[in-house]
């Protein structure tokens, strides 16, 4: 593992062995714990690997788990399909070129301004790099900042979101958090992210505490209510689509139901 996901991944290790209680294992609690969750030695138990392994994984030392280790820790710490997947990622994730803003090729941006429904195209960092007129009317991108053209910028600096959630702005705003923080723990030592998270977590003390809970989760489609001006509130069904030619480039379309 390259320095940066080896810290990352030691990390979420030592996040998710917080989370968990020994009452919930059936482990027996004859000590008075100083600190929440198990403890070190009890997931190297559960996982069926040596104490000092186990610690060295946590400490982000150098070390290369192997498939059925990283399955032992995922099943010793009760992981969900998307900390399991993000727990390989990060254990496979190697140097990773340094991040430059992305240009989103003519016949992207040509399909994407001839939709009719609302589209946009978003980047590795999740910055917003182009949307169509549909987009405009509904999410109102054209008025950021051209500091603040990030979806997370958005949620979080950018006053407008929270009218355009509405009363689910807080369920979206800690989704997002989790799905970005897939994304982040695979470049956390790029300058850009660090300074994208940074600039957020001293704008909203919501992100700065779901952040530090280090969760993740997946997927890229679902429903939103989204509360125009003009109309009220909408419902709408988003996809996400990879672009071939640049993974990094992905394509969000919102459909009204």
């Amino acid at each position: 593992m390259a320095m940066s996901s080896r810290n990352e991944f030691g990390d979420f290790l030592r996040s998710r062995r917080e989370k968990l209680s020994p009452a919930e294992l059936g482990l027996k609690n004859v000590r008075r714990r100083r600190t929440p969750g198990l403890r070190r030695e009890e997931v190297a138990e559960l996982a069926g690997i040596g104490v000092d392994w186990y610690v060295r994984l946590e400490q982000g030392r150098t070390v290369n788990p192997s498939d059925a280790t990283l399955d032992a820790l995922a099943s010793a710490l009760r992981l969900g399909s998307a900390e399991a997947a993000h727990l390989r990622a990060l254990a496979r994730n190697g140097e990773r070129r340094d991040f430059a803003p992305e240009i989103v090729p003519p016949v992207i941006e040509h399909l994407v301004m001839n939709l009719n429904l609302p589209a946009y195209v978003t980047g590795r960092r999740w910055d917003i790099l182009a949307w169509n007129a549909a987009a405009a009317d509904v999410l109102g991108f054209e008025k950021l900042d051209a500091s603040n053209r990030n979806i997370l910028a958005f949620m979080f600096i950018e006053a407008d979101s929270r009218r355009l959630f509405g009363r689910a702005w807080t369920d979206e705003a800690r989704r997002m958090v989790a799905l970005f923080r897939v994304t982040h723990d695979l470049h956390a030592s790029d300058p850009a992210f660090i300074e994208l998270v940074e600039r957020v977590r001293s704008h909203s003390p919501e992100f700065k505490k779901w952040w530090a809970a280090h969760d993740v989760r997946g997927g890229n489609s679902g429903q939103k209510v989204l509360m125009h001006l003009e109309r009220g509130a909408q419902r709408y069904e988003y996809a996400t689509f990879q672009a071939n030619d640049d993974p990094a480039l992905k394509l969000s379309i919102y459909t009204p139901v």
